[in-house]
C-alpha cells in the first residue's frame, strides 16, 4: 500500500502546520510535549478553532457537519497535528458516541446532540466499565427499569475517563434478562447533572485524578434519550468500540514521541558519544520506527475498510489497538532509558522535573499512565480473543 502524499497532500500538510502555529499557544504546545495537564478551558479554545475552521470532524459525513475527507487527507492533518504538539481532541463525544448517534440515533437525536459535540459546548464521557465487568463487558449489572416514557437507572461505572467534567453519558445498561447476555442491553444517553448521578475520582498510579467512579441511584432517562432499538445495544456499543480501539492507535501521537526520543538521543551523553550513535539505542529506535511505519500502513487498511453501517472490522481494529498500545508502552520506556535518572525525579503526573533540563519534563508521568493503555478499551488478551475467533477459525 502507498503512504506516499502527493503534492497536493503536501500543500495540506503546510496549511494544517502554519494553522496550528498560528492558533495553538506555545504554553499549550509544551503541556502536550511534556505530558502536563490542559485545563479544560484549553481543550474547547482549541476543539472551537478546529470547529471554525471546518476542521473538527475529518471522518465525519458532511451532512451531519463534518469534513468528509477521504482517507488520505484524514491521514495527512493527524499526522500533522500529532507532530505540532497539538492536543488531540476529545474522542468521546466526536470519535464515539458521535458516529452512533449519526447512524443508528433518530432524527431528533441528530439535531439536538451533534451540533454541540461539533462546537464542543457539551462534553461526553463512556459509561461501558463495572467493578466486575471490564473486558467482560456482556456481565454488567447496571440496570434500567422501564417506567412507561423514561427509564429508571441504577448501578455503578468505573474507569470513567473525564467523568468529573463531562456533561452526558453514553451508557449500557441492562432492561432484559432474557437469551443471552448481550441480547438484553441497551444503549442511552445520560444526564451527568441529574439527580442520582454521584462522581468520585478515582487517583491513578501516575498520581493523576482524570478517572472517576460514577453511581447511578434512581436516575431518571427519558425514553427519547434510547438509542436506535431497547435491547441491541450490544450491536452499537461494538460499532463504537470499533472506532474507539482503531482511535487508541495513535499512529502521530507514536511519531511525535518517536522524533522526541531522536533528539534526547542526539543530545544525551555516555562514553563521550551521543546515545544515538549506542548500538543498543540505534537497534531500539529503528525497530520501533519499523512497526510505527507498520502501523501506518495498518491504519490506512482498517481505514480503507470501514463501512458505514457496520463500522470497522473488529478483528483489523483489535490489531490496530493491541499493536498500537504497545508500540506506546515501547516509546515511554526509551524515553525513561534515554533520560535516566532524570526521569525518576517524580512529583506527580502534573509536576514538571526539576532538574536535568526539559528532555525529562513529564517522561515518567508518560510512563506510568501508559501501563494502562493494553487494559483500557478492551485488554490485549481480549483483543487476541477477537482476532483468533475472526481469522484463526
Amino acid at each position: 500500500m502507498d503512504i506516499d502524499i502527493t503534492a497536493d497532500e503536501q500543500a495540506f500538510r503546510q496549511e494544517v502546520r502554519e494553522f496550528a502555529l498560528a492558533n495553538l499557544p506555545q504554553s499549550v504546545r509544551d503541556k502536550v510535549l511534556f505530558g502536563a495537564k490542559l485545563d479544560k478551558a484549553e481543550y474547547v479554545d482549541w476543539q472551537q478553532r478546529l470547529y471554525r475552521k471546518g476542521w473538527i470532524a475529518p471522518s465525519w459525513p458532511v451532512e451531519y457537519g463534518g469534513a468528509g475527507w477521504n482517507l488520505s487527507r484524514r491521514r495527512v492533518f493527524l499526522h500533522e497535528l500529532a507532530l505540532c504538539c497539538a492536543p488531540e481532541t476529545i474522542s468521546f463525544g466526536l470519535t464515539m458516541v458521535g458516529p452512533v448517534i449519526y447512524t443508528f440515533g433518530s432524527d431528533e437525536q441528530k439535531a439536538r446532540y451533534l451540533p454541540s459535540i461539533l462546537n464542543s459546548e457539551t462534553w461526553w464521557c463512556q459509561g461501558f466499565s463495572e467493578p466486575n465487568a471490564g473486558s467482560d463487558l456482556s456481565s454488567l449489572r447496571t440496570r434500567a427499569q422501564d417506567r412507561g416514557d423514561h427509564y429508571v437507572i441504577n448501578g455503578q461505572k468505573t474507569w470513567t475517563t473525564f467523568g468529573m467534567y463531562a456533561d452526558k453519558m453514553f451508557c449500557l445498561a441492562r432492561t432484559s434478562d432474557e437469551g443471552k447476555q448481550q441480547n438484553g442491553i441497551s444503549f442511552l444517553l445520560l444526564d451527568m447533572n441529574a439527580p442520582g448521578v454521584e462522581r468520585r475520582p478515582i487517583q491513578t498510579i501516575d498520581e493523576g485524578a482524570s478517572i472517576c467512579e460514577v453511581f447511578l441511584n434512581d436516575v431518571v432517562v427519558p425514553k427519547s434519550d434510547l438509542v436506535g432499538t431497547e435491547g441491541r445495544g450490544w450491536d452499537y456499543a461494538k460499532f463504537l468500540l470499533g472506532h474507539e480501539r482503531a482511535m487508541i492507535a495513535r499512529v502521530g501521537r507514536s511519531r511525535m514521541q518517536l522524533e522526541r526520543a531522536k533528539r534526547i538521543a542526539a543530545s544525551q551523553h555516555d562514553g563521550g558519544r551521543p546515545l544515538i550513535e549506542h548500538p543498543l539505542f540505534q537497534y531500539r529506535i529503528c525497530e520501533i520506527e519499523t512497526r510505527v511505519r507498520a502501523l501506518e500502513i495498518s491504519e490506512l487498511r482498517a481505514l480503507a475498510g470501514y463501512q458505514p453501517e457496520k463500522g470497522f472490522d473488529g478483528a483489523t481494529s483489535s490489531m490496530l489497538k493491541v499493536e498500537g498500545s504497545e508500540i506506546c508502552q515501547a516509546l515511554t520506556e526509551l524515553l525513561v532509558d534515554l533520560t535516566g535518572h532524570y526521569s525518576k525525579v517524580y512529583q506527580g503526573r502534573y509536576e514538571q522535573s526539576p532538574v536535568g533540563g526539559t528532555d525529562a519534563h513529564g517522561v515518567m508521568g508518560d510512563h506510568l499512565f501508559n501501563r494502562v493503555v493494553t487494559i483500557y478499551g478492551g485488554s490485549s488478551e481480549i483483543q487476541k480473543n477477537v482476532i483468533a475467533k475472526s481469522r484463526l477459525q
